[in-house]
């Protein structure tokens, strides 16, 4: 072994030998701890990073899956309940064209291959069902690929193409999904979903497009549009309404001294409307005209078969005198304006609105009630022709609620004081329990020095003349003091106590081990010693 080396490991075995066994303890357990960080390090380091291999799976479909890892001998990850599957960066995309291959994932939603496998021989109605369910594919996958969307069902419901337009009807769709654990899907969202499924089905309206969700919400019910039930749009009706004047008293009264309650009507049907208005251009002429004259002229006739009395005719009665007529026929097909309107009411038309505000006594003070009050109505959108009404009423506030959570708060505020002075107490008390042992351990340690210093002061008043003198004498030459003291044990009498031995054999092995601090060490001694 080098000298260095050595040197180094008896130093180290020396200063363990001098901690005492609390502070072995303490060494051991700062060694451990550095180990187990160490391990754990070298592990979280070399731990690869997962991806997701595929997500939102059929459980018979990850079951597959997680089959091939394992003959692969490929590690995964299952999270979101099993429908998603993680492995290494380095394997994902090996493992998705072996899952390809083998026709893995086989539960997804079928789109436009359908139309692949059908033959020439295909009737119309397996056309037309092929070509649907081909729609319905599609849409569903479509919708999948949005956030927080896990499965997706579509449902089309087309009626057959007919000449009569009064049995004709509209299509309609509805349209189930599942969500990620723990995630809802906003209204924008629905309103993606609902108008992305009616604008891909010819003569879809948006409002034939139900969606509803895995726990049976109606996200968006057939008739009522995008906004879900009539319930719903009077609640976010009233809520947008509400914020809005509350924002404003809250600027103008202060925060705390107005309350805002509003109750709206909305019609819960929806309803189309045809119009068709008719007018006459001012000054343009006909389309087409015609006219039509006739005249009739007529001559003297006798009265042949003129009965007479007793009804009997007589022979030779008088002749009458004949008359003209002309008569003229205009007809003209003038030229008109017609304009036909269509008109589509969702429901959750407004039908009316009741709107109360109580304001504190002490915050409207300054403020004049009918400025409020129109200020109220403005921002509300009161219409009193369609019956709206608005009660402004100014009232002195209960201050109750406000005094018991100043209590609160008070109280926290105290007990989070009292946590924190107690706290300081602790940290001071371990500070000086810390002080404390630090100045022990000084103190230990000064009397362990101090008292090894005396041994070896004593050592030095029994050692021999020879011992001695060579020390005094002795120039800096280490080597040769340290080769004065092993002759001087073996001129010391056999008759001295086992002390003096055990003190003999310390002071022997210390020049051995370090021959050049016992000579500076016993040189030092000595010149006290003198000294004294």
């Amino acid at each position: 072994m080098p000298p260095f080396v050595s040197s180094l490991a008896g130093r180290f075995s020396g200063v363990a030998r001098g901690f005492t066994m609390a502070q072995k303890t303490l060494v051991i357990i700062g060694i451990a701890v550095l180990v187990l960080g160490g391990v754990a390090l070298a592990a979280w380091l070399s731990k690869p990073s997962y991806s997701p291999l595929f997500s939102a799976l059929a459980p018979a479909d990850a079951n597959a899956i997680v089959t091939q890892l394992k003959t692969d001998n490929i590690p995964y990850q299952l999270v979101n309940g099993g429908s998603t599957i993680l492995v290494p960066d380095a394997n994902v995309y090996d493992e998705r064209l072996k899952a390809a291959s083998a026709g893995l994932p086989a539960t997804t939603a079928a789109g436009y291959s359908l139309l692949d496998s059908m033959g020439v021989t295909s009737s119309e109605f397996q056309q037309n069902v092929t070509y649907k369910r081909a729609m319905e594919g599609e849409l569903a996958q479509t919708i999948m690929a949005m956030n927080g969307v896990t499965t997706a069902s579509v449902k089309l419901a087309v009626p057959e193409k007919t000449v009569f337009t009064s049995t004709k009807e509209d299509p309609t769709a509805s349209v189930f999904v599942e969500t990620t654990p723990g995630v809802s899907l906003s209204d924008e969202q629905v309103n993606a979903i609902v108008h992305l499924t009616s604008s891909a089905v010819e003569g879809l309206k948006p409002v034939n497009v139900s969606v509803v969700d895995s726990s049976g919400a109606v996200l968006s019910a057939a008739g009522t549009g995008t906004t879900g039930s009539g319930d719903k749009q009077t609640q976010a009706y009233e809520q947008r309404v509400t914020s809005a004047v509350q924002s404003m008293l809250d600027k103008v009264v202060g925060a705390g001294n107005a309350t805002v309650s509003l109750t709206a009507t909305m019609d819960k049907a929806s309803t189309d409307r045809v119009k068709e208005a008719f007018t006459a251009p001012d000054g343009a002429p006909a389309l087409n005209e015609s006219s039509t004259t006739e005249k009739t002229t007529g001559g003297t006739s006798t009265g042949t078969g003129v009965l007479g009395p007793d009804n009997i005719a007589v022979p030779n009665g008088a002749g009458t005198t004949g008359s003209s007529s002309e008569s003229e026929k205009t007809t003209k097909n003038n030229a008109v304006d017609k304009v036909t309107e269509n008109t589509l009411i969702p429901a959750g038309a407004l039908q009316r609105q009741s709107l109360a505000v109580a304001v504190d006594t002490a915050a409207a003070a300054k403020i004049d009630a009918a400025t409020l009050t129109e200020m109220v109505s403005v921002a509300a959108g009161i219409v009193p022709g369609r019956g709206d009404t608005v009660s402004m009423r100014v009232v002195p506030f209960s201050t109750a609620q406000a005094d018991a959570a100043k209590a609160a708060i008070d109280a926290a505020k105290a007990e989070a004081g009292s946590a924190a002075t107690a706290q300081n107490w602790r940290n001071i008390m371990m500070g000086a329990l810390l002080l404390l042992a630090v100045l022990v351990a000084a103190v230990l340690y000064a009397r362990k020095n101090r008292r090894q210093v005396r041994e070896l002061v004593d050592l030095g008043e029994q050692a021999p003349p020879m011992l001695t003198m060579s020390k005094v004498t002795a120039e800096p030459a280490p080597d040769t003091t340290a080769m004065a003291v092993i002759p001087a044990r073996a001129a010391l009498p056999v008759a001295e106590s086992t002390d003096t031995d055990t003190k003999r054999a310390s002071l022997e092995a210390m020049a051995g081990a370090d021959p050049k601090k016992t000579a500076s060490l016993l040189r030092s001694l000595m010149d006290e010693r003198a000294g004294s």
